[in-house]
């Protein structure tokens, strides 16, 4: 499945009214993501790790960022692409590492 498949069929499944587009997804998203961090924080206190647990979790965010890319107006395989190059160029100008948006 590509992300741009994903993208559409996680679309049918969401149940929130237009007029709280990209807000509703993107705090379920932060949600989401304290999650992910909770099963990894476990990780450090029980000595466990549940890949299991944890990958449900990132489909969680991931059904959000889908949700958030349809709310805008953008494909996910655009948004990953984009995201690729920006950091292909940090690497050739040696500025992976540091931070700011515009290294």
């Amino acid at each position: 499945m590509n992300m741009n498949d994903y993208q559409r069929q996680a679309a049918t499944t969401a149940i929130y009214p237009a007029s709280v587009q990209v807000l509703y997804p993107t705090l379920g998203l932060a949600g989401e993501a304290g999650e992910v961090a909770n099963k990894v924080k476990k990780i450090v206190r029980d000595g466990k790790l549940d890949k299991e647990a944890i990958g449900s979790e990132i489909g969680d965010c991931l059904w959000y960022i889908a949700a958030i890319c349809k709310d805008l107006g953008l494909k996910m395989e655009d948004v990953a692409q984009a995201n690729l190059d920006k950091l292909r160029q940090r690497q050739e100008k040696g500025t992976l590492s540091g931070s700011g948006d515009t290294r």
